[in-house]
């Protein structure tokens, strides 16, 4: 068990002495990564974290080759105690093939789980027309995706444009607290283990940029290293992956590094959400 303070310096690889690990009286400042957790989670800087931690999340196989980031919804109202909705009552929910983080954040907005929003786009990405996972949508999907952006604030979405740091993501982790949507890039993602993952009309030779969510799930402090719930994994085992590679794989051209950080102790129970939202997936 670790003092969040420490754990950060610890995972950050502050040495003593370091002009910025120490105030000007020689004690240790507490690192402003430390500072932006306790922000996020209400967490105090001399929180005890444990070095380790997973949280039981059922595994939810994908369908199709574009329906990971429901598969990733249905996950987390598992999780969180929603049960009436199955995954092809929120493939009947949305409008679109075409998947975007702000469509699954309407989606647990409309279920009334509690998260927040991060992206380094407000918006969607017109860069992103390049790649060839987005080229075939993207000019249809520019108007719709704007729009859902900015009427995000109205409809109690919560949304920060920033980048949020995966020191931040295991400590928030380690909380207990939280769980996270990721949107990766599945290639990066998937090198380590190819031979487990199934996604009809993915071809896995290709080296080009193909979005795909995961659930993350957990922290190892010794490892340093994510446990997290793969859509596209037959197995439906726990995968673990390196800090330095989940890193890689959200900060990959394409994602805008959009992570949904979801609470656990703030999203309602799932008796709540039964009975608010009894004809939603109907």
């Amino acid at each position: 068990m670790w003092p969040l303070c420490v754990l950060v310096s610890k995972l950050l690889k502050l040495e003593e002495g370091e002009e910025h690990g120490l105030n000007e009286n020689g004690s240790h400042s507490i690192p402003s990564c430390s500072l932006k957790i306790c922000s996020i989670s209400g967490l105090k800087s001399d929180a005890i974290l444990p070095d380790s931690l997973s949280v039981e999340v059922p595994h939810i196989n994908q369908l199709y080759n574009w329906d990971c980031g429901l598969a990733c919804v249905l996950m987390v109202f598992r999780t969180t105690g929603v049960s009436n909705c199955d995954l092809l009552s929120l493939v009947k929910l949305c409008s679109s093939t075409s998947i975007w983080t702000v469509d699954l954040a309407y989606i647990l907005q409309k279920f009334s789980v509690s998260f927040t929003y991060f992206t380094v786009t407000l918006g969607a990405n017109p860069n992103f027309i390049a790649e060839s996972f987005y080229k075939d949508h993207l000019p249809d999907d520019l108007v719709r995706v704007d729009l859902l952006f900015k009427k995000a604030g109205g409809n109690g979405i919560s949304i920060k444009c920033r980048s949020i740091s995966q020191e931040e993501i295991s400590f928030l982790i380690l909380s207990g607290k939280y769980i996270a949507i990721a949107l990766v890039d599945q290639y990066i993602l998937s090198r380590s283990w190819l031979k487990d993952v199934y996604v009809p009309g993915f071809c896995t030779s290709s080296l080009d940029y193909t979005g795909h969510y995961i659930v993350i799930c957990g922290y190892d402090t010794t490892n340093d290293e994510f446990e997290i719930r793969d859509p596209a994994n037959s197995s439906k085992q726990l995968k673990r992956v390196s800090s330095r590679c989940l890193d890689e794989a959200r900060k990959s051209f394409g994602t805008d590094e959009d992570l949904l950080l979801i609470s656990l102790e703030n999203t309602l129970s799932g008796e709540k959400f039964s009975s608010a939202n009894s004809d939603d997936c109907q």
